[in-house]
Order: C-alpha cells, then sequence, then structure tokens
C-alpha cells in the first residue's frame, strides 16, 4: 500500500496551516478540522480500495519465441465489478529480455476490459519465467495505490531463430533439392539396396550371382544394387567452452545450431535419417531418425543447450559416436578449435574416419579477418598482424594435415557455416562416397 501525490498534498497543507497557527491563532481550528477532514477522506479512500476487486488477466502469445526477435505480447485485463478501476500493468517477464511498451496504464470502467500490447525480444535460448502479472491500483479519489501480483504464471521457451536462416538459404538451395529428390544412383557390385535381377556381365562379382534363379533361368543370373539413398548423418556438436564466443552478439553455439538444424531440414527431406550427440557440456544424444519429425524432435532437444565452461575432449566424444553408431554415417563435427585442441581433433577425426565420413566445420572469429584488414600504421599494428597471420597460417597447416588423412575440413565464419554446410552435403551426396 503506497500513498500518491494527492494524498502528500493534501498532508503538506496541512501541516502549512499548523505551521501558521502557531502565529495565527484563528488558524488553530482550521488545522483541526483540516485534520479531521483529510483523516476521514484517507480512511474512506483506502476502505473503498480494498474492496475493489482484483481484475482477471489473460496473456496472450506464442509459447515458443525465436532467438532475437522482437515478439508480440498482449494483455487482456477484464473489470468483472461495478467500480471503475484504474490500474497501472507491468508484465513480470525475465529481466534479461528487452521489452517495449511496459509499464501501460488503463482506466476500466464498470463490467469492461481493456488491452496492453508490448513485444518482447530473447536475447538467449532456453526456458525462463514469467512469474506473472504486476498491477498497481489506484482508489477512487487517487490517494492510495495497490500493488498485487496476479496470473497467469508460465514458462517461455526461446528457440533458435531458424527461420532467419532459412528464408534464403533453402531458396539458394531449391533447385539442388528438386534434383537429389528425384534420381538415384547406380553401381554395379554390391550396395546397399537391391535394384533389379539381370544376365551377368563381365565385370560382376561373384558375390553377385543370384544361384536360384541361375537355375531356373538356365542361364547366369546376377543382382544389380543401387546406392541406398537413406543414409545417416550424425552431428558431433562441441558445448564447450571455445563456442562461447561471440561475433556482432551472436554466439558460435547459436550458429552452429542454426546451422545443424537447417541442414537436418534438408537431410530429411532427402530420406536420411537425422541424429546428434553433443560433447564438452550437457550430454545428449539422439539416435538417427528420418521421419518428418526428426527436425521438430531435434529442436526440443537443443534449443536450451548453452556453451559450458569445460575444455572439450573430441576424442572421448569420439569413441562415445562409435559405440553408439555401428553403421557407417556422415559424421559432421561443429568445433571451434585452437592450437592445443588440435591433436586431439585430429586423433577424434581419424579414429571416426575408421567407419564414417568425417567432416569438420571449424569456426573462427571474426575479429581474426579484421585484424588482418586493417591497417598497419605502428609497430603494434604491425606485430598485431604478423602474429595473427602467423597464427592462421599453423592453423591451416593442420587442417590441411587433416585432409591428407581423408578427413573434409571447413574452416569459415560462423555466418558462412549455413550455406557451407548445405553445399558440402550436396556435393557428398552427387559423388556418391558416403
Amino acid at each position: 500500500m503506497y500513498p500518491l501525490p494527492p494524498l502528500i498534498r493534501a498532508l503538506a497543507a496541512w501541516t502549512a496551516i499548523g505551521l501558521a497557527a502557531v502565529w495565527l491563532p484563528w488558524a488553530w481550528p482550521l488545522w483541526q478540522g483540516a485534520g479531521l477532514l483529510i483523516a476521514a477522506i484517507t480512511l474512506g479512500d483506502l476502505l473503498a480500495l480494498y474492496r475493489l476487486a482484483d481484475p482477471r488477466i489473460t496473456r496472450r502469445m506464442g509459447r515458443a519465441l525465436p532467438l532475437g526477435v522482437w515478439s508480440p505480447v498482449t494483455l487482456e485485463v477484464a473489470n468483472g465489478s461495478d467500480q471503475r478501476l484504474r490500474v497501472s500493468v507491468h508484465d513480470l517477464h525475465p529481466g534479461e529480455f528487452d521489452v517495449r511498451g511496459l509499464p501501460a496504464d488503463l482506466d476500466l470502467q464498470p463490467r469492461h476490459q481493456g488491452q496492453v500490447h508490448y513485444r518482447l525480444c530473447p536475447p538467449n535460448r532456453g526456458d525462463f519465467p514469467l512469474t506473472g502479472c504486476a498491477l498497481a491500483i489506484r482508489s477512487p479519489l487517487g490517494w492510495w495505490r495497490r500493488t498485487r501480483v496476479l496470473p497467469p504464471a508460465e514458462r517461455l521457451r526461446v528457440f533458435p531463430n531458424f527461420a532467419e536462416i532459412s528464408r534464403y538459404t533453402l531458396l539458394a538451395a531449391s533447385d539442388q533439392l528438386a534434383q537429389l529428390g528425384v534420381r538415384r544412383l547406380r553401381r554395379l557390385g554390391t550396395g546397399a539396396e537391391f535394384h533389379q535381377l539381370r544376365e551377368y556381365r563381365e565385370g560382376d562379382s561373384l558375390r553377385q550371382i543370384d544361384w536360384k534363379a541361375t537355375s531356373r533361368m538356365h542361364k547366369v543370373i546376377a543382382r544389380e544394387y543401387q546406392d541406398e539413398r537413406d543414409q545417416r548423418l550424425v552431428f558431433l556438436l562441441d558445448c564447450g567452452r571455445r563456442m562461447r564466443h561471440r561475433d556482432q552478439d551472436r554466439g558460435h553455439l547459436d550458429e552452429a545450431l542454426n546451422a545443424l538444424l537447417l541442414l537436418a531440414y534438408v537431410a530429411v527431406r532427402q530420406g536420411d535419417a537425422v541424429g546428434l550427440m553433443t560433447y564438452g557440456g550437457p550430454r545428449r544424444w539422439f539416435a538417427p531418425r528420418k521421419e518428418p519429425g526428426t527436425v521438430h524432435r531435434l529442436l526440443q532437444g537443443v534449443y536450451d543447450l548453452q556453451p559450458s565452461l569445460e575444455a572439450a575432449d573430441p576424442l572421448v566424444a569420439a569413441r562415445a559416436l562409435l559405440a553408439a553408431m555401428p553403421r557407417r554415417a556422415l559424421v559432421v563435427i561443429l568445433t571451434n578449435s585452437r592450437d592445443e585442441d588440435q591433436e586431439g581433433l585430429a586423433q577424434a577425426a581419424q579414429l571416426l574416419r575408421r567407419r564414417h565420413l568425417v567432416v569438420i566445420a571449424d569456426l573462427r572469429e571474426a575479429a581474426l579477418d579484421r585484424a588482418l584488414e586493417a591497417p598497419i600504421d605502428t609497430l603494434d599494428d604491425a606485430l598485431r598482424f604478423h602474429a595473427v597471420h602467423g597464427w592462421l597460417a599453423e592453423r591451416q597447416r593442420q587442417q590441411e594435415r587433416l585432409r591428407h588423412l581423408g578427413i573434409q575440413v571447413l574452416d569459415l565464419l560462423p555466418a558462412q557455416l549455413p550455406i557451407a554446410l548445405v553445399n558440402r552435403y550436396f556435393e557428398i551426396k552427387r559423388a556418391g562416397v558416403l
């Protein structure tokens, strides 16, 4: 319960009359009468405020908000009483969210309702509480204010902003998607799926011969196979401390999740099974699946992932993935490595390569590129340029070593990751090397 300016002004005037009564005897009865009047009005207004019924609040918004996007919220405040209500409304949103349009004042007539429209912009992914709605209700004369916290309380889920990249990337990839969706690569020899029976040809292996069909047809019959179209794609996602870096207020893990979800969407449309394993933080494993709900399942499973303070160990993750994935798959490692990480990353990639096709998407900071492009005017500028150039050269040598071992490596900025991953996926599909 708080006094408002009208009450404070009335008390100030009463005090002034009391001070005047010290020198002006005629003001003494006026001071006493004013005191009684102010006390009666104050107590009556306070009693009327206590009798005011709380309004009913309904919040209308999406339960899942996209990261970094202004999302509209509507509060419907219904006055179910026969008295006028003057309220100030403030929704108790998470403190780290940006907000526009709060607090808002409403003047509600009896049996009427009003609406408050405001917008929220979440800066991080995950689960966040909305603890209710705070109301400041003014008394009928405006001398008192009573604060209340009313329901509804709920939890918000902030998801990666998948639409941000899919809008232009999927349009750019539409022709490739159409081409890949209607054809299958055929090869002679042993494939993954049986295609048809035909006469034996020179160059066919003995394992292709169908002896039962040969005995029936009285000529040598061979089986023809085609490449298996529903292949497996598994992401190995680094959630360690290296992924805490941010470029232009966008975290590397956020960018990696956007690219992961986009490629998962493309792969599912191609009939491929998609799975995920995380390391260096929260440990999560999603076995590869190819049903239509796979992307939604992944989204529900990774939206609250945050980079940890752990030092990620890719070799331990590679061993865990080999144990969980006995069948051959395309393994995409999403990470941000340093010099001291290269040995472990190389060992993990070589271990996975014994069974899988491995692609490493290694992110680098945009500040490194800006340092090379900056003008060199002082000795410090020159030293910085040579230090960055040497560091990137060593990084390039490590990546060339991995390429010589048969491991595909992408060295790129986070903003380049979505399109680069989709394009590399299409190249692998066309080449039929999986």
